[in-house]
């Protein structure tokens, strides 16, 4: 599949057309679950993950979220800095180093999953891991299409990438519900960080073109059990 003619599928199809991609390959398989915040990007890359792991793949789960940045980068320009949620929310070098590099083709496979604990605010440093040579890895998180996770050193990072596609209204709904003291509003001024800044994130990267597969995920879908 490329760019050219994009693949827009429901998320169940979308689950059973990953599967058929990932077997049989040999080598590991790094998979970005992209979208908005609220666009169900975990669950939709635990589903995949269930759903290999049924097919008899060796599957690594990793979160992007366990990468950010401290306070002090995070809020650098600002704590309603639309251009700061962008740029500094997370600590690339270190994903890319402990994660990308290390299970990327050709890499050491020694890993971490983890440098950062977002309910304490403060730095973690999980143990070091050694991934099978035939791992499949799932990674899900925001602005995972931005140049500098789109290649690295002129090689491609993702084998397959996701863009999760959902409007801001029901993303900010789901937030809400999910959060409560998110507004469900997107343009409400008390959201202008989080809303602008992806804004800057879709306008500056496309991440819907540079996906290899985009996933409507607006209305609630049946798990893949076949």
């Amino acid at each position: 599949m490329t760019n050219d003619v994009m693949n827009r599928l429901d998320a169940g199809p979308a689950l059973k057309w990953l599967r058929a991609q990932v077997r049989p390959r040999s080598g590991r398989i790094l998979i970005g679950v992209d979208g908005v915040d609220g666009a169900g990007k975990t669950t939709f890359a635990d589903e995949l993950a269930d759903l290999l792991r049924e097919s008899g793949a060796e599957v690594i789960r990793i979160s992007m979220d366990h990468y950010l940045n401290p306070q002090s980068k995070r809020y650098a320009q600002g704590r309603a800095s639309a251009k700061g949620y962008f740029e500094d929310s997370y600590d690339y070098e270190r994903f890319t180093a402990e994660v990308l590099e290390p299970l990327g083709h050709g890499g050491s496979g020694r890993y971490r999953t983890a440098a950062y604990d977002l309910d304490s605010e403060s730095e973690v440093r999980s143990p070091w891991r050694i991934a099978p040579d035939d791992a499949v890895v799932i990674i899900d998180g925001m602005f995972i299409h931005r140049d500098e996770l789109c290649a690295s050193r002129r090689k491609k990072v993702w084998d397959f990438s996701v863009w999760l596609e959902v409007p801001f209204e029901e993303s900010f709904h789901r937030m809400s519900e999910r959060q409560g003291k998110i507004v469900d509003d997107p343009e409400d001024p008390r959201n202008a960080r989080y809303y602008q800044g992806q804004l800057i994130y879709l306008q500056k990267c496309d991440p819907a073109a540079r996906a290899d597969i985009v996933v409507e995920n607006v209305a609630p879908h049946s798990p893949v059990i076949d």
